[in-house]
């Protein structure tokens, strides 16, 4: 599968929630997606982190042993919002059965090419989430992605509707604070360390509006943790909320 992007039966939905220019800005960076130099470099950086948070709400979800190489063998895994595979490919390695799915078919096709030059197996599609008749899966991540969407209710449900019965979400985004605004948008930006224009201060969401977009879509967050940067540390996981946050959602009740 990693060799071709797939062709998926179409539904007909209206919960459009790409934004064009969005797309049409991340797909101008596919060709950098994978240099840990380039445009993505925070992602690089950020990616290790996420990881972390990942493979210890796996483990806890699924009572797993936490010296298991590849805590994901049997699971169905679904990343949305997944660019150039940055995250896919170690949820593959994990041992999931992993599609990823990105409005820009640019991501799609440097992803599908990075796979294949690892041998890896992961389905990628091209495409509004909604239009894509996937099923369910047993783990749905979305990094970053959220501040990124037109319609943020109609985005969680789709995402909702993709978690299988018993299964676990995962996802990530900055936060809405004065902290994020000066240093995520205006300092990260200025000085090059994410690509300008791909922040919108006033499209983050706290932690209080996703734990109510979850809510309506019936799934139940986790505590959220913070993804904070400090000059010894790097970025890391912290109990400081200001700047970015990673939680879990399970279907409620």
């Amino acid at each position: 599968m990693s060799d071709a992007t797939d062709t998926v039966t179409r539904k007909a939905s209206g919960g459009q929630t790409i934004r064009p220019e969005e797309a049409a800005h991340f797909g101008a960076l596919a060709k950098e997606w994978w240099d840990p130099k380039g445009s993505s470099a925070m992602l690089h950086k950020l990616n290790p982190v996420r990881l972390g948070f990942l493979r210890e709400a796996v483990d806890r979800h699924w009572s797993g042993d936490i010296r298991h190489r590849r805590p994901l063998v049997g699971k169905s895994v679904l990343d949305v919002g997944c660019g150039a595979g940055l995250l896919c490919e170690p949820l593959s390695r994990m041992g999931g059965a992993v599609t990823g799915v990105d409005a820009a078919p640019e991501n799609i096709a440097a992803a599908a090419l990075h796979a294949k030059g690892g041998a890896l197996d992961i389905r990628y599609i091209a495409g509004e989430l909604a239009e894509q008749d996937l099923g369910q899966f047993d783990l749905v991540t979305s990094m970053e992605v959220l501040e990124h969407v037109a319609d943020k209710r109609a985005f969680v449900g789709e995402l909702a509707a993709r978690l299988s019965p018993g299964g676990l979400m995962v996802l990530s985004t900055p936060n809405r604070t004065q902290a994020s605004r000066l240093l995520l948008v205006g300092a990260a930006e200025a000085v090059g360390m994410v690509p300008r224009g791909t922040h919108h201060w006033e499209d983050f969401a706290t932690p209080e509006e996703l734990r109510e977009l979850l809510a309506a879509a019936g799934l139940a967050m986790g505590e959220p943790q913070g993804i904070a940067f400090s000059p010894a540390k790097g970025l890391h996981l912290s109990s400081d909320l200001a700047l970015n946050y990673i939680v879990t959602a399970r279907r409620a009740g």
